[in-house]
């Protein structure tokens, strides 16, 4: 036993121990024995079971407290706490063995139980481990000796069925009760395995897996037990793998590999069992894989035996299977790790055939997985140019004449091919071959039969990133654009323009990846395509108006995101030009025309149509609506001007005619008339003052506000009623302009003194509250109590207007009111409603409310405080004191509030200056404090005060050892998101708007402080050093994703004005420059890419590229948009071409059968593999195979019991390829039971049927092996049946000069509606 199993010795007693008396427990109890506390003296004079069950409760007890000082001990605590809490475990562990020891000799003295059958006691001991292991308390010790006992017991069953066998044939050893004990046991086992970890280290696999003497597991994987038994067998050597040697072991010992080959034959009746098959093997991928250091993608070694692989790829191939699906997702894990396995064992074939013609829902994933393989030089020459990965557009490029049934399809293939084009591994890829496989993808919208090419159409709009808006499908229907208004959507995007608001200014990585792919696309032919779409109608059709709407936005985001000279070209549309200018013809000078007028129309409604996405500080002078504005505020300034002139008789007429003075029923007031009277004549002091002492108008309206006339406060809450609120703002903000109004509130009017009572019903503090409120949470959801907030805000837009709220104590009522957590409905309406603009109470309360002691309540004051700054023409030193002081707050999801704000603010140079003057400390924020720190860097004085508190210093060492590798994946990421997005939009894709995120470097290179120093340290200096020595890196991924992160750090220094220096006195650029187009990992060329375009972002940096043939692109007034793209960028998108690998195939070549009868049955079963001959195959097995037939072929019959024979046909069947339904039938061919004798005989076979590297086959052999004569060399197979071919056969072994083919010639193909004729 190990030296930490064994049983500390030391005083048993309960209630004492050698310590002092001062030391607090875990538990809080102390070390000495306190009246309560647990002694063994509790137990005397109590019965056996009670006194077992008192100390297992205890020894939970002390488990937990053991537990709970463990954890302990792995906190930070200080020394004199570290030693309590170890004290505190020493004696929870003595107290654990001394009750144990207790419960032995309790167990011990048990009386026997008398006269109870065998079979009874075995059963009661299996419970009883039963709930030992059940118990949350046991201890390793215990839990390690229960999984020794459990496996005692599964001995046991095997050896009684040996025994019962042999005594007596009317026994029957794999009965339902046997079964049921079987997997009663191993779930116990399972169970003790999943919950300490510990014991699957201390049982050995061999132990489990032992299959000569001590038998435990794998007899109950043969056909004599239940599918459930075979199930629970995987499942428990499932548990006990724990590490590489585990896993190893499990393959060195080849007897499980034949039982999981048979379960994964079996039909879908035995689906448990299959899923514990596959869930086994997916555990042996995850935890026995061995990777090689550094090594990229499939450099890893995974411990599955071909033979498993061919029966995984059998049941992947079978679409109709259920655990199809996993079975793809399984062997596209193992392609990543070891494709040399895959590809041996003809995996990579099938999982291409998924790709094209699989479940629809796996496409994406094998996709991604392809295009990994793609980025690594090594991996991707498994694939062959031109035949595999083009797989993926076969929905597309085969459709025609498939019909609409195929359309789904087809749109589940856009999609992939979308994933696909949007990763530089994809769209490399497919350029190869002079772009052959993307023409082919375009030259589908040429067959004018296909009805399908709408889906096409829709493909290349999202691929573009170009969302169409409403006004699209008036376009394509082909109505006027001119009768097309904007909608309310349209007005609201105005308004709302700041996700857009940079323009040109800004360098969007999206942008940069769009303009090659317009590139791309354009050179393949997209633009001709659709020109050729536009000669199907003279009268125009929608598919023909989409292609022409296609065509135009592709001339619009050509003009924004390409250089000037790259635009013209695309820009000229010649085929469109030359139809138009076709005199001859007139139907093309009608298609050239009509679509020269709807491009035309498009770019001329474009800017009508489409919300502005260029924020500006005031609308502009000379726009269309001016004259409108200028014109309604004349008129407004020229009735107010005749309302304050209004005569006294015209004054008493239009008062009268409000029925204010008439009714109380407001019902029957005239409201516009009663609207224009509050904002027009009262205005006028004079008319105010008479409106309040002659006429008492105010009086009576000012009675219908108060909220204990339950007049205005009763009405319900609706749209048509919300004009009395209006109104009683109004009426309040035209009392503030005249001194006789102010006076009529503060003396006469009762309307604030009843609002204050109102509160007041809701303070707990002022005796026993109303039944009713008014301000109750009901009353202000359903009526329009909730507007008398809406009226004190108005009032708080005064000053005046303040002293009154101040001289009724209103604000004291909303302190009371902040403290209510049950009434937040009241608060966050009080500060969404009073005005901040003057200094005073209104700032206290949100202040109050902004340190709340409800969370809630702070982020939603922090939420308002922040679109107040937002919404000001600009932000005040108090709002922005207040906004730092949310960076202190308790609750992180207020700072990261705060800081999202802050770092939005800042974009304005003047309030980063004012916060910086502030100098907030944010070093508690940790990760969500970083990019607002990084701003406060661009600034000198931001970058001096950082410097200062050591900042700097700090996060350079950091930048440089690691977050510079994080940055590369925080981009990636990103970028992945953003092309890739779906509906369900994460808050990640909608907080990345496509442009750079800050880099520490970059920030650092704004500032001439910040060069100093980056110079001073020499950090670019090692990155330049860094980037020439591993420019032509392709396996280490360490290596490559340090060279990814560096440049793009070199990137953000040289897209500065003080930065490009660094690049200059380097050197870097050429060094930049000859990655991208000469690197053989595509993604790296890609980082490349967005790095030149970083640097293209100055103007001095897109001069220096411009050299190099890189030309910028420029916004209207000659300034570089951050956007750049090579001149020659077939050079840069071609990856060097390739030799396709052939994967070396194990010998897996047996000594041939020398009997007839076994050559013509081994040669039948080969002939099944192919599809041509299979069924003359079967037919010539039904003769032979005795389930079949037993009597009728005599000499056959000694065959299908054979475990040599079954040994043959087992190692064809995991050599070559067979269909799921094939192999099950091989298999039931053979009258054998697979069980441990017989795996055992498999293994012999193995060895003496080996055949020996020098060993040749002779003539005869050679010419009896196959019905038709040799097979063909090897090659990859086809999975379509009319082109599935036979793997070439592991016992042949035919010279060269027999392999080659009768007849070379192929047919030539032509594809209808291509003007060239293709031979392949």
């Amino acid at each position: 036993m190990p030296s930490y199993l064994n049983v500390p010795t030391g005083n048993t007693s309960f209630g004492g121990a050698s310590t002092s008396s001062n030391i607090t427990l875990v538990n809080g109890a102390t070390p000495n024995a306190e009246p309560g506390a647990f002694t063994l003296a509790d137990l005397e004079g109590k019965d056996i079971n009670d006194q077992l069950e008192i100390l297992k409760n205890q020894l939970v007890l002390e488990q937990r407290i053991k537990e709970g000082a463990e954890n302990f001990l792995n906190m930070d605590l200080n020394e004199s706490l570290r030693l309590q809490v170890k004290t505190e475990l020493e004696m929870a562990e003595k107290k654990i063995d001394t009750i144990m020891r207790q419960i032995e000799i309790v167990t011990k003295s048990k009386p026997k139980q008398n006269g109870v059958p065998a079979s009874v006691k075995r059963k009661l001991q299996q419970e009883g481990k039963g709930k030992e292991s059940v118990d949350k308390g046991e201890d390793f010790r215990t839990a390690l000796n229960n999984a020794s006992n459990l496996l005692s017991t599964l001995a046991s069953f095997t050896s009684s069925r040996a025994t019962g066998t042999a005594s007596s044939s009317s026994s029957t050893p794999n009965s339902a009760e046997t079964d049921r004990q079987v997997i009663e046991t191993m779930s116990k086992l399972i169970d003790i395995l999943r919950r300490t970890l510990r014991v699957r280290y201390e049982l050995k696999v061999a132990e489990v897996l032992h299959a000569y003497v001590q038998t435990h597991v794998l007899p109950f994987l043969g056909d004599k037990y239940s599918k459930q038994a075979r199930a629970a067998a995987y499942r428990l050597i499932r548990h006990t793998l724990v590490d590489a040697e585990s896993v190893k072991l499990v393959d060195e010992n080849r007897s499980l590999d034949w039982y999981i080959v048979k379960s994964l034959n079996r039909d879908n009746k035995h689906s448990v069992e299959k899923e514990q098959v596959i869930k086994l093997i997916r555990t042996m991928v995850e935890v026995g894989t061995v990777k090689r250091e550094n090594m990229s993608t499939g450099g890893g070694v995974v411990p599955i035996s071909e033979p498993i692989m061919r029966a995984i790829i059998a049941v992947a191939e079978q679409t109709e299977d259920p655990f199809c699906p996993i079975c793809i997702e399984t062997l596209a894990e193992i392609l990543l790790i070891d494709i040399d396995l895959v590809s041996r064992t003809g995996g990579i074939g099938m999982l291409l055939h998924m790709l094209g013609d699989g479940p629809m829902e796996l496409a994406p994933i094998l996709s991604a997985t392809f295009l990994h393989i793609v980025d690594s030089p090594r991996t991707r020459a498994y694939l062959r140019i031109g035949e595999d990965l083009e797989l993926a557009l076969s929905a597309i490029t085969d459709a025609y004449g498939k019909g609409t049934d195929h359309a789904d399809r087809m749109r589940s293939c856009a999609r992939v091919i979308q994933s696909m084009l949007r990763t530089w591994s994809g769209l490399m890829y497919f350029c190869l071959d002079d772009m052959c496989a993307i023409a082919s993808l375009i030259n589908t919208l040429r067959i004018p039969s296909l009805d399908t090419r709408e889906i096409i159409l829709d493909m290349f709009f999202d691929l573009l990133n170009i969302k169409p808006p409403e006004w699209h499908q008036t376009f394509i229907d082909g109505r006027r654009l001119t009768m097309y208004q904007k909608s309310r959507d349209t007005t609201e995007a105005r308004s709302e323009p700041e996700t857009n608001e940079r323009g040109y200014q800004t360098f969007k990585l999206t942008d940069q990846y769009l303009a090659l792919l317009v590139l791309v696309l354009t050179h393949a032919g997209l633009c001709e395509a659709l020109s050729g779409m536009l000669e199907e109608s003279i009268t125009g059709s929608n598919l023909t108006r989409k292609a022409t709407l296609l065509l135009a936005e592709v001339l619009q985001m050509a003009n924004r995101v390409l250089p000037l000279s790259m635009a013209a070209k695309i820009q000229a549309i010649p085929e469109v030009f030359e139809k138009a200018t076709h005199y001859s013809d007139g139907e093309h000078r009608i298609v050239g025309t009509t679509a020269m007028s709807a491009i035309d129309s498009f770019n001329r409604n474009r800017a009508r149509l489409q919300p502005t996405t260029v924020k500006t500080i005031r609308p502009r002078a000379n726009s269309v609506e001016d004259a409108v504005r200028r014109g309604q505020r004349q008129v407004e300034q020229v009735k107010l001007k005749m309302s304050m002139q209004m005569d006294d008789k015209t004054f008493q007429a239009c008062l009268l005619e409000t029925q204010v003075m008439l009714t109380k029923d407001s019902s029957k007031w005239h409201f516009e008339t009663l609207q224009e009277f509050i904002e027009g004549p009262l205005l006028n002091p004079k008319r105010m003052e008479e409106a309040i002492k002659v006429s008492r108008f105010v009086r009576r309206l000012m009675t219908f506000f108060h909220p204990f006339s339950h007049r205005f406060a009763d009405m319900a809450r609706t749209k048509s009623n919300a004009k009395w609120v209006r109104l009683g703002c109004s009426m309040l903000a035209t009392l503030m302009t005249s001194v006789d109004g102010v006076r009529y509130l503060a003396t006469e009017d009762q309307f604030l003194s009843q609002i204050v009572k109102s509160f007041a019903q809701l303070d707990p503090f002022n005796g026993v509250p109303d039944s009713d409120p008014v301000f109750s949470k009901k009353r202000v959801a359903d009526t329009l109590t909730y507007g008398y907030l809406e009226m004190l805000g108005t009032l708080s837009k005064y000053k005046d207007g303040i002293e009154l709220l101040e001289k009724f104590k209103v604000f004291t009522a909303f302190y009371h009111l902040s403290e209510l957590r049950s009434r937040e409905d009241l608060i966050k309406g009080i500060i969404e409603n009073l005005d901040y603009s003057i200094d005073g109470h209104p700032r206290i309360v949100l202040s109050k409310a902004l340190t709340s002691s409800y969370k809630h309540i702070r982020l939603f004051a922090t939420q308002h405080l922040g679109d107040l700054i937002r919404g000001s023409a600009s932000a005040n030193a108090w709002t922005l004191r207040l906004l730092l002081t949310q960076l202190y707050d308790p609750a992180a999801e207020v700072c990261e509030l705060a800081v999202h704000f802050l770092e939005e603010l800042c974009e304005d140079k003047d309030i980063l200056q004012l916060v910086v003057e502030m100098q907030p400390t944010m070093d508690h924020l940790g990760e969500i404090g970083h990019p607002l720190l990084l701003k406060f860097m661009s600034t000198p004085m931001g970058f001096r005060y950082l410097y200062d508190a050591g900042y700097i210093d700090r996060e350079m060492d950091m930048w440089f050892n690691e977050r510079n590798i994080y940055y590369v994946v925080q981009v990636e990421v990103f970028l992945a998101k953003a092309f890739n997005n779906t509906a369900e939009e994460d808050d990640d894709v909608m907080a990345f708007d496509g442009t750079v995120p800050p880099h520490f470097y970059g920030e650092m290179a704004k500032t001439e402080l910040g060069c100093q120093i980056l110079q001073e340290k020499g950090h670019f200096t090692e990155f330049s050093q860094f980037i020439r020595r591993h420019s032509e890196e392709s396996e280490d991924m360490e290596l490559i994703m340090k060279l990814k992160s560096i440049l793009w750090a070199v990137g953000n220094v040289g897209a500065t004005e003080g930065g490009l220096p660094f690049l200059e006195e380097e050197e870097i650029i050429p060094a930049v420059l000859a990655i991208a187009e000469k690197s053989p990992v595509p993604s790296i060329r890609g980082t490349c890419f967005f790095v030149l375009g970083l640097i293209s972002s100055t103007s001095q940096g897109a001069e220096i590229l411009d050299d190099y043939n890189w030309e910028a692109t420029l916004n209207p007034l000659g300034m570089p948009t951050g956007l750049c793209v090579p001149v020659n960028f077939q050079a840069f998108t071609t990856i060097p071409s390739w030799e396709p690998v052939v994967a070396n195939r194990t010998e897996g070549r047996l000594i041939p059968p020398s009997a007839e009868a076994e050559i013509e049955v081994i040669t039948a079963i080969q002939n099944l593999a192919n599809t041509v001959i299979a069924n003359a195959s079967s037919r010539s097995l039904a003769r032979q195979a005795p389930q079949i037939l037993m009597k009728s072929r005599p000499e056959y019959r000694h065959i299908f019991t054979s475990p040599t024979m079954f040994f043959r046909a087992l190692n064809i069947i995991s050599t070559q390829r067979y269909r799921l339904p094939i192999r099950r039938y091989i298999v039931d061919l053979f009258n054998l039971e697979l069980n441990q004798e017989l795996v055992m005989r498999l293994k012999q076979c193995a060895t003496v049927l080996k055949v020996h590297p020098s060993y040749k086959l002779s003539a005869s052999d050679t010419s009896r092996l196959s019905m038709f004569g040799p097979l063909g060399r090897p090659r990859r197979t086809s999975i379509s049946d009319e082109e599935d071919e036979l793997d070439p056969p592991t016992t042949t072994a035919v010279p060269a000069e027999a392999q080659q083919p009768v007849i070379t010639l192929q047919p030539v193909h032509k594809v209808v509606g291509f003007d060239a004729i293709r031979v392949n």
